[in-house]
C-alpha cells in the first residue's frame, strides 16, 4: 500500500515516515505555493533519510487568505490550520491509498479531528494516518535523539520545507518586515540532516 506523508523535512514528519515504513511504501510528500524554494530543504531531509520525495503545488490564494487571517488575528494558528487541511485535501485526490502527516497528541496547529479525518477518508477514498497522534513532545524527542541527526535553531535561521518559511515570506511582501515578528512567535525548529548511525 502507497502512503503520502506531508513532509517539511522536520523531526515529527520524519519520525512519522520511520514509523510507517514498516507498513506502507511511504513517499515524502513536500507542498509548495511556489513563493520560496523551501521544498529543497525538505527534498534534501527526505533523501537524507532514504525515502523517495515528490512535491505538490498548493493555491497561490490559499496562501494569501492564509496570511491575510494570521495578520488580522495577530497570531499564526488559524492561518496554518487552514494551509494544512488545503494541503491534505489536495494530497488525498492523488493517487494514494493513505495521506497521513506528522502531528503529535499535544500539537496546538495544526491539528485533525475524528469528524475531518472521517470525511477526507470517504470523500477521497484514502485511509488518514497520523503515526505520531498518541505521542507527545517529551516521547518524540526521545525517539528524534535515538534515531535521527538534526540541525536544531531559530526558524528565521533554519528554513525547512514547511508551511511556516513560505507564509512569512509572504508576509514580508505584502506587509511591513516587523509583521512578521508581530504574526510568528520567536521559536526554534528542527531539519533533519539524517539517520543516527547506530
Amino acid at each position: 500500500m502507497d502512503a503520502a506523508l506531508l513532509y517539511s523535512g522536520g523531526k515529527d514528519s520524519t519520525l512519522a515516515a520511520l514509523l510507517l515504513d514498516s507498513f506502507y511504501d511511504v513517499t515524502l510528500v513536500t507542498t509548495t505555493f511556489g513563493i520560496t524554494d523551501a521544498v529543497a530543504h525538505a527534498r534534501a531531509a527526505g533523501e537524507a533519510v532514504g525515502f523517495p520525495v515528490e512535491t505538490v503545488e498548493l493555491e497561490a490564494d490559499v496562501a494569501r487568505e492564509a496570511v491575510a487571517q494570521m495578520v488580522e488575528d495577530g497570531f499564526p494558528r488559524n492561518g496554518i490550520q487552514q494551509v494544512h487541511d488545503h494541503a491534505l485535501e489536495v494530497v488525498a485526490a492523488r493517487e494514494f491509498d493513505a495521506v497521513a502527516d506528522g502531528t503529535r497528541r499535544d500539537d496546538r496547529v495544526p491539528t485533525v479531528s475524528r469528524a475531518q479525518a472521517q470525511s477526507l477518508e470517504d470523500r477521497h477514498g484514502v485511509d488518514y494516518l497520523a503515526p505520531l497522534s498518541g505521542f507527545g513532545r517529551s516521547a518524540v524527542d526521545a525517539l528524534v535523539d535515538a534515531n535521527l541527526e538534526v540541525e536544531v535553531g531559530p526558524s528565521e535561521d533554519l528554513p525547512k520545507g514547511d508551511y511556516e518559511a513560505e507564509l512569512r515570506a509572504l508576509i514580508r511582501e505584502e506587509y511591513e518586515d516587523t509583521t512578521v515578528a508581530e504574526v510568528f512567535p520567536a521559536h526554534d525548529q528542527t531539519r533533519v540532516v539524517g539517520l543516527r548511525e547506530e
